[in-house]
């Protein structure tokens, strides 16, 4: 029989990646359609504070900013908690839905980007302690999803390279390839060609893969010149790039935009990635 634990009664699903289901500050888990099962989110942003504004964040309030410092030690405790949970409790046959009761990685995500918190690196420190402790130490996958914007910090590339070596991967955002597309959909001024050198620096500190989310917005698909500039940027970096996530809207946004925002079907994302792997890139599609 399954060992009991106090825990919230949730029913985990896809459409649903809310981040206060168990009742904690950091952690919290989701059904991750590109994941491929449970991925335990640890979100370093509790403040819902982003450095952009991507029209289609699910997070309800987003504002500009970085988070507050972060307490590690709760951090430890909410995640040795909530592993044990996973490994002698009830947790994937009360919450989970059948045919999703995987573990499949602790991920870096969260309300904000992940890597403006001062402690990134310590964090992940902290990660790779309690999987060591709970027997998943080298077995279980650590993730980091950002948006790339803070790979010039030295304190953030330290942190990748040990997510990389945990082992780990990083999933990079790259919706956009033009300054005006990354203006209008991720609400930054950064420029094109720093966003390239930022993913190849990440990419040279741990495995990473591309995530681009493709939409249509105020009824446009992706114009022919913004997706030419993004298939250079891919292309130039196709041999140091584990592959591509490429996916449309599965979740409602709740950004001021989410009025403007469809979501595309399966075939136009296919075809999509069949341009993607003709420069000799993974494509994992997710409608």
């Amino acid at each position: 029989m399954a060992v009991q634990f106090h825990m919230p009664n949730i029913q985990l699903k896809i459409e649903d990646h809310s981040r206060d289901s168990v009742d904690m500050r950091y952690v919290y888990p989701v059904v991750s359609r590109r994941a491929g099962g449970v991925s335990i989110g640890i979100n370093l942003n509790p403040n819902n504070a982003c450095n952009w504004h991507c029209v289609y964040c699910q997070v309800p309030g987003l504002t500009r900013g970085g988070p507050p410092p972060i307490d590690l030690a709760l951090l430890e405790q909410e995640l040795t908690r909530f592993l044990a949970w996973v490994q002698a409790g009830d947790f994937m046959e009360s919450c989970v839905p059948d045919g999703a009761r995987h573990l499949m990685d602790v991920a870096f995500s969260g309300n904000g980007e992940p890597t403006s918190a001062g402690e990134f690196p310590e964090a992940v420190a902290v990660v790779e302690r309690v999987l060591a402790a709970c027997g998943l130490g080298g077995n279980l996958l650590l993730r980091l999803i950002t948006n790339g914007s803070l790979l010039d910090r030295k304190s953030v590339q330290d942190g990748i390279q040990r997510l990389g070596k945990a082992p780990g991967e990083v999933w990079f955002k790259l919706d956009a390839a033009t300054a005006a597309g990354l203006t209008r959909i991720n609400g930054t001024r950064v420029r094109p060609e720093t966003v390239a050198r930022r993913l190849a620096v990440c990419a040279a500190l741990a495995p990473t893969w591309v995530q681009t989310c493709m939409f249509r917005f105020d009824g446009e698909l992706p114009a022919t010149s913004d997706l030419d500039a993004y298939l250079r940027i891919l292309g130039t970096l196709a041999s140091q790039l584990g592959g591509v996530h490429l996916y449309s809207l599965a979740r409602p946004s709740l950004q001021p935009e989410a009025v403007r925002l469809e979501r595309v079907d399966a075939d136009y994302l296919e075809s999509i990635a069949a341009k993607i792997r003709e420069l000799g890139l993974t494509v994992n599609v997710s409608p």
